[in-house]
């Protein structure tokens, strides 16, 4: 069954000084000639007067026509680039709603047909996803990155590698008579040296850390000043600030990007006994909230937990006899802003070390369980005695990889996926 022919909005809402809106389908051209007249050579633009079925003037509008599967989605496209006023829009969409065959698009549709044309696999849908969704120059680079094929250019890599191990074992299979044929050193090796590669990236940080930013908590015993340091790292009043200790009841998160790295300020409550039940749960929280951490900010004088990417503070430096901190830490005072450059400086350093090198790809859950699972099948075909089953681990490993481009078994995924996109992409 030939799927309906989608239109829609694929720029910003109007007002705006260009619009432009998409057909795609195999109705696609049929429609464009109909509304704007002889459309002009593939992938060449030229000037058209948009017209109703009634024969009424819409707009004057730049058209360029895609064949497929040479085009975004892999179907026949047109676009069309109208002046960008709200009732220019509304008219064009109304007037392509009106033709037979053609309908409105659903968030994502563009693009999920894409892929289910093999424009592009999984990994450059998620990529698009991102790049979407980005908001930090780190988060920009890195879903580009996947979004122009970087992982699927590896992933070709690695599946024609295991192809060619795959045929090895098959034809030890085919050309020995035995029940039981012993598996062949070098093709063990083969797979032990690729079963390393793959792990080498799976140690590398992944997406996550990136995409929803750095988990930077503020603890200590209360009255430290740590609300006044999170309102002065971000700018503005985000927790209360009092003298009396034991304020900040529960956690406040305020997300903030320093040098393009994306951050998640957590303020938790001051740590001490107390009697009093909201605060002891706020207390119970915070506990939680530090084992969680990414980086610690430890204000106080008390002993700080142990953490892999700690940051001692010695707050509130502008108060008499405290303008010199200990050797491990840091003075900072939120009200003369002291010291707060190289607090933020510190943050920022610890944070890289958490994030992928600028420039790589960085894997997401999904991506990594995929390659986790191919990884186990290649090291136990590794260890295998008998040929027939390293072809069946390696088969497995083959179906990992399916699954990681999408080629097989992400049904459950696609809706879920494809929902994230915008109207129109």
């Amino acid at each position: 069954m030939t799927p309906a022919t989608i239109f829609a909005l694929s720029s910003g809402s109007p007002p705006a000084a260009i619009s432009v809106i998409r057909v795609s389908g195999a109705a696609a051209h049929q429609a464009g000639r109909a509304f704007a007249g002889d459309l002009p050579p593939a992938r060449q633009a030229a000037v058209r007067e948009l017209r109703n079925r009634e024969g009424e003037l819409l707009d004057e509008a730049l058209v360029l026509r895609f064949d497929g599967p040479s085009s975004s989605t892999g179907e026949d496209l047109v676009e069309f680039h109208c002046h960008g006023g709200r009732a220019v829009v509304a008219a064009v969409l109304d007037a392509l709603g009106r033709f037979e065959g053609l309908r409105g698009a659903q968030p994502g549709e563009f693009t999920r047909r894409a892929f289910e044309n093999g424009r592009i696999d999984l990994t450059e849908a998620e990529g698009l996803a991102d790049l979407i969704e980005a908001e930090t120059e780190s988060q920009r680079r890195s879903a580009l990155a996947m979004a122009e094929g970087g992982l699927r250019r590896q992933i070709d890599a690695w599946q024609e590698a295991l192809l060619s191990l795959s045929a090895r074992a098959e034809a030890a299979i085919d050309y020995v008579e035995e029940e039981s044929v012993d598996a062949d050193p070098q093709l063990s090796r083969d797979c032990s040296a690729l079963a390393s590669e793959l792990r080498s990236w799976l140690l590398r940080p992944r997406s996550e850390p990136l995409k929803d930013g750095i988990k930077v908590v503020i603890a200590g015993p209360p009255n430290t000043g740590k609300s006044s340091v999170l309102n002065a790292l971000v700018g503005q009043d985000r927790a209360i600030v009092t003298d009396t200790p034991g304020t900040t009841r529960d956690h406040i998160d305020v997300p903030l990007s320093l040098e393009g790295v994306p951050l998640r300020l957590t303020d938790t409550a001051g740590l001490r006994e107390s009697d009093e039940e909201v605060e002891r749960m706020g207390v119970e929280r915070a506990g939680r909230l530090i084992a969680m951490a990414d980086v610690l900010l430890w204000l106080g004088e008390s002993a700080a937990p142990q953490h892999p990417h700690l940051i001692r503070v010695h707050s509130k430096s502008d108060l008499p006899g405290r303008d010199c901190a200990p050797p491990d830490a840091l003075a900072v005072s939120a009200l003369t802003g002291r010291g707060l450059s190289e607090l933020a400086d510190a943050i920022v350093r610890e944070a890289r070390q958490l994030l992928p090198v600028e420039g790589d790809l960085a894997l997401n859950r999904r991506q990594s369980e995929a390659i986790a699972e191919a990884e186990a099948g290649l090291r136990s075909a590794s260890v295998g005695d008998d040929v027939v089953l390293v072809a069946e681990m390696l088969r497995r490993a083959r179906t990992a990889f399916d699954r990681l481009t999408g080629r097989a078994g992400v049904e459950d995924l696609l809706d879920s996926l494809f929902g994230r996109f915008c109207l129109g992409k």
